[in-house]
């Protein structure tokens, strides 16, 4: 990250209340009736639900089929790209007077797998009922994009010119790392992202606590990079009746063994240290006067333990491992030649994968382990936070809430958002949503859902946000 984008985030955690005045609203905004945008967007999202996205193997090109069919019954231009059989990318643009760069929103139309027999309702029903849209990719991302769709229908529908494009980006296989989705886009048809400047992704979302009261809108800046790792041990076959100390799966479990003990180093990045700092009084209260100060915490032992202590707060003070995946004989009474792992790894912003893999190899240290890298894995994303877009947020979220706080989040997760940063864009991560305990438990889990509450507002917060940084 820059220097002025350290200053911008140290800046943004002392002083979040300093925003810029609130403009007023146009007649424009003022005419939209947001109760019927809301119930569109409803409509919408349930239809949208009801494609079957789930990935592998995708079936993309039938939602793609399905956002162009609205799309171009308003009048917006729409490009479709087939990367591979049985994929799509869709790419719609509403044309702005071109005196600023364009802005990307970016959803991906693909859904993780759903198990029905753990459903209340069909994940594939598209059911609205009790306040919710109900179905796989409500959260994950098709209730985004069709709040995005409905807000760029809406300034399409009043005739309101921005001074940017405004470009409409669906892509497949972001739940696989993106290569035939936006890799693909971004690889191959980079004249048609028209140098855009921003883009608008899935990430973070309206933090609220048990009684519904606003946190903060956390705003994703930069995540941690994936590096997936494969460990293979290999030693002599035989009959399971005759055990021998240096077996493929032996080796294998010290190796293991030892990679689960292993701390990896407490590292404070100047992203997660602004972000400690923004979220610090809304966190449990014996964790306050820690987070504020994260780096006089990583000092002490003690502090340091209770911090580390949260799941969530621990992953974004070191490199991560998670083993994931093993594999050995097929059958119960074979050794077999050879034992696999997968391990999950996540690195923090300025890590290298060459500095943590000679360091694993290390603490491995069996120089018949192999260990390498499974192709996933690329430098991690920070975009700054000092530039029109990052405070247009601020702004809406300021004239829609007033005394919002706002916080830019770290997250442990990844998006499509490197792909776009390759390209020299800035890229945040929100989904203008609330989302409850309930609606967060449904995210990649059973009876995933989103309130129609949710859907209007968020609808309505990119409306305003296009209007803010396009003006």
């Amino acid at each position: 990250m820059m220097p002025s984008s350290l200053r911008s985030l140290a800046m943004l955690c002392l002083g979040l209340a300093a925003l810029a005045p609130v403009p007023r609203r146009t007649e424009a905004q003022a005419a939209v009736n947001w109760t019927v945008a809301g119930d569109e967007a409803t409509r919408l999202l349930a239809d949208y639900l009801r494609i079957d996205n789930t990935n592998p193997p995708g079936n993309e090109p039938a939602a793609a089929t399905f956002l162009r069919g609205m799309l171009e019954r308003e009048g917006i231009p729409v490009e479709v790209f087939t990367p591979a059989a049985g994929k799509a990318n869709l790419i719609a643009r509403l044309t702005g007077r071109g005196g600023k760069r364009p802005i990307i929103l970016l959803h991906h139309m693909d859904v993780v797998g759903a198990s029905r027999e753990y459903w209340s309702v069909d994940p594939f029903g598209g059911v609205v009922k009790d306040g919710y849209v109900w179905g796989r990719g409500a959260i994950d991302t098709k209730g985004l994009g069709i709040a995005q769709l409905v807000a760029l229908l809406t300034l399409k529908r009043q005739g309101i010119t921005l001074e940017r494009d405004v470009l409409y980006v669906a892509t497949s296989d972001e739940e696989i790392g993106g290569v035939l989705g936006a890799g693909d886009v971004a690889k191959n048809h980079r004249a048609a992202l028209r140098n855009a400047e921003y883009v608008l992704n899935e990430g973070g979302s309206i933090v609220a606590d048990s009684s519904g009261r606003t946190l903060y809108y956390g705003i994703t800046a930069a995540e941690k990079a994936p590096f997936w790792l494969e460990v293979i041990a290999r030693g002599l076959p035989g009959h399971g009746s005759a055990p021998r100390p240096e077996t493929a799966p032996n080796r294998l479990v010290r190796a293991l063994e030892r990679v689960r003990n292993w701390q990896t180093p407490i590292t404070v990045t100047p992203p997660v240290e602004a972000y400690f700092r923004a979220i610090a009084p809304t966190a449990r209260p014996d964790l306050r006067s820690l987070l504020s100060d994260i780096r006089g915490t990583a000092r002490d032992a003690a502090a340091l333990a209770r911090v580390t202590a949260v799941p969530g707060y621990n992953a974004l003070l070191r490199n991560t491992i998670s083993i994931t995946v093993l594999q050995g004989s097929s059958k119960t009474n074979v050794i077999p030649p050879e034992a696999r792992a997968q391990l999950d790894v996540r690195l923090l912003p300025g890590q290298t994968q060459e500095g943590f893999l000679a360091e694993l190899r290390r603490v491995i240290a069996d120089d018949s382990v192999e260990v390498k890298p499974l192709g996933i894995g690329w430098p991690a994303p920070v975009s700054s936070t000092d530039n029109a877009f990052f405070r247009a947020i601020a702004t809406v979220a300021q004239r829609l809430e007033p005394g919002a706080r706002i916080a830019p989040l770290v997250q442990a997760g990844f998006t499509d958002c490197h792909y776009f940063l390759e390209l020299g864009m800035s890229c945040y991560g929100l989904a203008p949503f609330r989302l409850s305990d309930v609606e967060m438990r449904g995210l990649h889990g059973n009876d995933e859902r989103l309130s129609t509450e949710n859907l209007r507002y968020g609808t309505r917060f990119i409306y305003e946000l296009l209007q803010e940084v396009g003006r």
